[in-house]
């Protein structure tokens, strides 16, 4: 989807005009993709903007870091409130999508990353439906890739790493290319991983599944974690277990959760519709939860939300 420019971009603690926010051609994450970042999102509530599971999310940009061997200048807290004074410098009282970024910048070259500047940067804009407006609500074709997953021992699947995802984009074009909305990724077993850059689940027999992310090699998904949640609270069983391909042909529902995409129901997998092809009554359950929570509609949810 297009990025709509705002004002400002925060970058090693300076809000800098969205024009002026260059890295020079030479910066080692450019050349080598050891960086990490996160996706985030901001939801107009009734109480003002408000980002989902702001913390969560600054922490496992941690958590990348530490798994790349990168030293963040900038703390946790420095992190989250320089995330909040983004959106309120660019004034995005209806929501947002934020992508903080941490990056290895210009003066070292080679593999060795070690001696490389480290910085971080954090922007935000509009962003509507990842998988469109239609996907959403109607559900959306799904392709199983020829791309397998990475092997957590090739690259490490817990690190939002920056050079990682040509992976998914390898995929993701792969089924955009062949008339399909998003891929389906398997892992070098080739059990179920994840989508291109969300988690799915099934539901069979009013259960529902999800594939375990470590041994999956997927990415521990913050929103999988927050459906799992909202799930239970709607008196609905989830379990992780090992799936293959013929389990999404076989499911009763299916649909994908993500930070960007949300909750966004599978309509088909490899033109087998799953169920009747349209959003099952779980699945559109969760959905209305999730989309009432972030916008701060269920007080019970209200932890989610950090107020800027």
């Amino acid at each position: 989807m297009p990025i709509t420019p705002t004002k400002k971009i925060w970058m090693d603690g300076v809000l800098v005009d969205w024009e002026q926010a260059n890295v020079h051609v030479l910066s080692h994450t450019l050349h080598y993709g050891t960086g990490a970042f996160e996706g985030i999102r901001a939801y107009k509530t009734p109480n003002g903007v408000a980002v989902f599971r702001l913390r969560e999310h600054i922490q496992r940009l941690l958590n990348s870091c530490k798994i790349l061997m990168i030293d963040v200048p900038f703390s946790l807290e420095e992190l989250i409130e320089a995330t909040k004074d983004v959106v309120r410098e660019n004034d995005l009282q209806d929501g947002c999508y934020l992508r903080p970024l941490v990056y290895l910048g210009y003066g070292e070259m080679g593999i060795n990353p070690l001696p490389c500047p480290v910085n971080v940067a954090i922007a935000a804009w509009p962003w509507g439906a990842y998988l469109g407006d239609e996907g959403a609500e109607n559900g959306v074709r799904m392709k199983i890739s020829s791309w397998t997953r990475h092997a957590p021992n090739a690259m490490p699947t817990a690190s939002k790493t920056v050079g990682g995802y040509v992976n998914s984009s390898l995929a993701k074009v792969e089924a955009l290319k062949a008339g399909y909305d998003e891929a389906i990724m398997l892992g070098p077993d080739a059990r179920i991983s994840e989508c291109t850059g969300e988690n799915l689940f099934i539901v069979r027999d009013g259960l529902l599944i999800s594939p375990p992310p470590s041994e999956a090699g997927a990415l521990r998904g913050i929103t999988q974690a927050s459906i799992v949640k909202i799930a239970n609270d709607l008196g609905y069983e989830v379990s992780f277990e090992a799936m293959r391909r013929d389990d999404l042909y076989l499911a009763d529902e299916a649909f994908l959760t993500g930070t960007a995409a949300e909750v966004v129901p599978i309509g088909s997998v490899d033109d087998r519709l799953v169920g009747d092809g349209r959003p099952g009554p779980i699945t559109k359950a969760i959905q209305t939860t999730y989309h009432r929570a972030v916008r701060g509609g269920i007080p019970e949810y209200e932890s989610w939300l950090a107020r800027v």
